[in-house]
């Protein structure tokens, strides 16, 4: 039970968060934190939290949970400003998508990596963000990587662990820069590639957006997603999203070949053996999506 939840940022996921906790009766009274008042007026009057305020160490007094779900860019000066709030055995956790760069910025602001710091990135969202587009179960039958350094306090694993599961999701534990390898590949890339499509197509020749159906919606529905958060994903992973985005161009290069040459042969092979692992990967997802199949 968490008896006093605190979320800076509510928006998509802390909000999410908060309601799915609220759901499972395992949080007390939930306190927000923003830059914006109209953000914590608007999540207040939607009962996402009970009280706000907008200095961080304020809000954080008292809490024995703290979920940092801002931009990457922001971490370093959150951490700063709530440093003063943090109360002895109070667990501080996060949510953003590039985990080395929590530890460094946990260096900056606190001169050490404190043991109630327990880093986790929770594999869930939606192209929308506010915490209008919040809900209860978002995080139902999701993946939350959690990635402790050597210097946390078990229990503090244990408990935002804990708190993941009880908004509904199934916890891997990682390292950092492991962590940042995999996600460059599954979540960096695809949100740039959608974002670069959706450029080319628009400087494409004529009203390309009046023809385009089902597939360029689906493909390009993540380039809907907030372009502050990804500038600063981009900045903060810069070497591992560099690595995959030249991976890929040797790929285009390979296809682009394939295609001038017209080889069906090569093009037919490699559509193949996509679709596979595709479909496979959909398969599973969605039989571990199921209630039944879930443990407990």
């Amino acid at each position: 039970m968490i008896e006093r939840l605190c979320v800076v940022g509510v928006g998509l996921i802390g909000g999410s968060l908060a309601r799915a906790l609220r759901r499972a009766g395992m949080v007390g009274e939930v306190v927000g934190t923003s830059r914006r008042e109209a953000h914590l007026r608007r999540a207040r009057d939607l009962g996402v939290v009970d009280r706000y305020f907008l200095d961080p160490a304020e809000a954080a007094r008292g809490a024995d949970m703290i979920v940092v779900c801002t931009p990457m860019g922001a971490m370093e000066d959150v951490f700063r400003a709530l440093h003063p709030g943090l109360d002895p055995g109070a667990a501080l956790t996060d949510a953003g998508s590039v985990k080395q760069t929590v530890f460094r910025a946990a260096r900056a602001a606190f001169g050490r990596i404190p043991p109630c710091l327990v880093p986790a990135h929770p594999i869930a969202g939606t192209e929308h963000s506010g915490v209008d587009a919040s809900f209860a179960s978002l995080f139902d039958g999701r993946r939350v990587i959690v990635t402790p350094g050597d210097e946390a306090d078990p229990a503090a694993v244990d408990r935002v662990e804990a708190m993941w599961r009880a908004a509904g999701a199934e916890t891997d534990r990682m390292e950092a820069a492991r962590h940042d390898e995999i996600l460059a590949s599954v979540s960096h890339l695809p949100h740039l590639l959608a974002y670069v499509l959706v450029d080319l197509v628009a400087a494409g020749p004529g009203d390309c957006f009046r023809y385009a159906a089902g597939g360029f919606r689906d493909f390009s529905r993540i380039a809907s997603s907030d372009p502050v958060m990804w500038r600063d994903i981009c900045l903060e992973n810069r070497e591992a999203i560099a690595e995959r985005l030249d991976a890929f161009g040797d790929r285009i290069g390979e296809l682009a070949g394939m295609v001038r040459r017209g080889d069906g042969g090569a093009l037919l092979e490699r559509f193949a053996r996509a679709k596979g692992v595709r479909d496979a990967y959909v398969e599973e997802s969605e039989r571990r999506a199921r209630p039944a199949d879930r443990p407990g």
